[in-house]
């Protein structure tokens, strides 16, 4: 028996495998747990901790053991390492931050006043908008305001 818990990245890459050989989705399997599909990605990719239930669910419909479970369960160290960064994809939203992130700070101060949005009371969706000139992609941020105390 071993006596460390499988680690969040190692959990991530079984579920993404067992994910892509059964053919299944990731919307099809946040339905199949009850919980939104952002964070139920989030989480099977080590993000965020899935209760007992979540994670027996998920691991019966991939058929993934018992270690699987114990590591989706377990708090997560949150972030990213260097080299996911740089994908392309994960870069624009790097670079959109950037470039939109002063706009949208001092836009949440004309608006709030001194704060901030949270990250940890917030919800994030994701949706597909069909366009003439291409599909959209659209990304909501949904965060409490947390005004500075003093």
């Amino acid at each position: 028996m071993n006596d460390t818990i499988m680690s969040k990245t190692d959990a991530a890459a079984r579920v993404v495998a067992a994910r892509l050989r059964r053919g299944l989705s990731w919307s099809e399997i946040a339905e199949e747990i009850g919980s939104p599909l952002v964070w139920t990605t989030s989480a099977l990719l080590g993000q965020h901790p899935m209760t007992q239930e979540q994670s027996e669910q998920v691991c019966r419909l991939l058929d993934l053991d018992d270690a699987v479970a114990e590591s989706l369960r377990a708090q997560p160290s949150r972030g990213t390492d260097q080299a996911t960064m740089t994908d392309p994809t994960i870069y624009r939203f790097v670079e959109a931050l950037a470039v939109y992130g002063p706009a949208l700070k001092e836009l949440i101060h004309d608006e709030f006043g001194d704060g901030i949005m949270s990250a940890i009371n917030f919800r994030v969706d994701f949706a597909r908008h069909p366009d003439p000139a291409g599909d959209r992609v659209v990304v909501t941020f949904d965060g409490k305001f947390l005004d500075y105390r003093w």
